[in-house]
């Protein structure tokens, strides 16, 4: 399965970064919240701050656009395989940046991939 750090998590049901980390954990994905709050969402943590974290297959994005600026170094220096823009998130300059630090950008819904098996 898939180690995967959201960004934005949230302990609030009504938040999609809550539903998708409900959706990755039933799935059977290694889950790890980054929020503005500690917390947790289906047994797996939220955690605040920019921890050092290794072994990352996806990071999913769950905060705005404007709100990325203070991110883009820390999650790019993740080295994730892969970052997923879901709808509200995309950002054509953290898109490249990542792109050419050989990251695998995708514009789609963290939700939607699970829900079709093509996460």
């Amino acid at each position: 399965m898939k180690k995967t750090v959201v960004i934005g998590a949230s302990e609030n049901p009504e938040r999609y970064a809550f539903k998708a980390m409900t959706s990755l954990a039933k799935h059977g994905h290694e889950v790890i919240g980054i929020g503005l709050k500690e917390g947790e969402v289906a047994g797996s943590k939220i955690i605040t701050g920019k921890p050092q974290l290794s072994e990352i297959d996806t990071v999913t994005l769950y905060i705005g656009t404007k709100n990325q600026g203070e991110w883009i170094d820390y999650l790019i220096g993740l080295q994730p395989k892969r970052i997923i823009f879901n709808p509200g998130t995309e950002n054509p300059v953290f898109f490249e940046k990542a792109t050419k630090a050989g990251i695998e950008c995708v514009e789609g819904c963290t939700l939607v991939m699970l829900s079709i098996g093509n996460f």
